[in-house]
């Protein structure tokens, strides 16, 4: 039975509600990428017209950036040791199977469903990476995941003043230049190094407007200028943010899985404190990077909030600050069947997402894309999560798992398991 799905009666109810509940949360950012040009996930400034505007941002900037993706990487992690763990050897050649067709779902996501900023790659390429920590103890991935976190933050900080010191230097040449004074060769250097970065981070009018009427025009203009935009994100920003920034999470879950939090093993005072505390941190710095960015006007650099010195103990903050209060209400009886469905089905939402998205927002439907303020394109949101809150349990009472789901066990088993639901009270999903 080494080499078999787990059965429906095995699943954990905690990890099912967390993940449906990151699931819908991660629409809350997503939506930007799709309804926006690109450049406005790092520059708030191109999707911020007015105080409607300002406080949407602001809230989600808040509570969901950073933590909602945060979440669900802690449960991708939590996954693979559920996937591999449990007294399940020999299972490594269908870790790599499955890891690999999740590649290839996010190629299809990103290329296909012209999706910018899809995740799956990411989660894949971790994936395989997270199969050499499987054996680790708890608190061994606990250390770990802190020692990451560090790591990056460092790296994050780095990043901040390095960006400043070429803007500095842009200054310095842009000074001299005007004064007929000829300019260092080092400083000439790092002045096309800030000149490069505002190319790629600071979209100039007609840049926007190129990137509007093709991602808008036609399904086949929309391709082709996502397919370029994504394949730029795999051979860049894919290993110097994604992939780390995925990484410390999945093995931060994967250390709270083994110490049995996210299964709702511990007290449930002690999911109060985890909540009272992840929120208290995490707002507060949360808050201030959204101060920070205001009180700068958006300056590219001090509005940039994903290279700010705090944004990853912010992030992981509200992310732990979810998961204590979600377990706590689970602790204390509470129940959401729905959210669980979705969370069963996430992989499937998770595509649907795109897919719905793709025909409001790019050529191959409606071509909404840079037509609505940020306020506005929550008014797409609330109907998608309601249809996913509806459609989910609907969908699992008449079958065992989601469409994608059943697709993603038979190509990694090999097999086509049972998907319509008959009288057997147990069957494998």
């Amino acid at each position: 039975m080494k080499n078999q799905p787990i059965v429906e009666s095995d699943r954990i109810e905690s990890l099912d509600v967390l993940r449906g509940f990151s699931l819908l949360g991660i629409l809350l950012m997503n939506i930007i990428g799709f309804g926006f040009v690109a450049a406005a996930y790092t520059v708030p400034g191109l999707m911020i017209q007015d105080g409607a505007d300002l406080f949407a941002w602001g809230i989600i900037e808040l509570v969901a950036e950073g933590s909602m993706r945060g979440l669900f990487s802690v449960l991708f992690g939590a996954g693979v040791i559920l996937f591999l763990g449990n007294k399940r050897e020999g299972r490594g050649w269908l870790h790599v199977k499955r890891t690999t067709w999740l590649l290839f779902f996010g190629l299809f996501n990103g290329y296909v469903l012209l999706w910018t900023g899809d995740i799956l790659v990411t989660y894949a390429l971790a994936g395989f990476l997270l199969y050499f920590l499987r054996n680790l103890e708890g608190r061994t991935l606990l250390r770990l995941a802190i020692g990451l976190t560090v790591l990056i933050t460092l790296y994050s900080t780095a990043s901040h003043f390095g960006i400043k010191y070429l803007r500095a230097n842009a200054e310095t040449a842009a000074a001299q230049q005007s004064a007929d004074q000829p300019v260092p060769e080092d400083v000439a250097v790092l002045a096309a190094q800030w000149e490069g970065f505002k190319g790629e981070y600071a979209p100039t009018n007609r840049m926007i407007e190129q990137e509007v009427s093709a991602r808008g025009g036609s399904y086949e203009s929309a391709f082709m200028w996502t397919a370029h935009h994504n394949t730029a994100i795999l051979m860049n920003s894919l290993w110097s943010f994604l992939l780390p920034d995925a990484l410390v999470m999945m093995i931060l879950g994967m250390a709270l899985y083994k110490l049995g939090v996210l299964q709702g093993q511990c007290a449930r005072e002690v999911y109060a404190k985890l909540a009272g505390l992840g929120f208290a941190v995490g707002f507060a710095i949360n808050g201030f990077e959204v101060w920070f960015a205001y009180q700068s006007q958006f300056d590219l650099i001090d509005a940039f909030l994903k290279i700010t010195p705090t944004y990853h103990l912010g992030r992981m903050a509200v992310t732990l600050g979810w998961i204590g209060l979600l377990l706590w209400l689970i602790k204390g009886g509470w129940h959401s069947l729905r959210l669980a469905a979705v969370g069963r089905m996430a992989l499937t939402n998770y595509l649907m997402q795109s897919l719905l998205c793709m025909l409001v927002f790019t050529g191959a439907g409606l071509g909404w894309v840079g037509q609505l303020q940020l306020w506005q394109v929550y008014g797409i949101v609330f109907p998608i999560w309601l249809l996913q809150l509806w459609l989910s349990p609907w969908w699992l009472k008449r079958y065992y798992y989601g469409p994608i789901e059943w697709l993603w066990r038979a190509l990694t088993y090999g097999a086509f398991p049972t998907l319509r639901r008959s009288n057997a009270p147990n069957r494998a999903q």
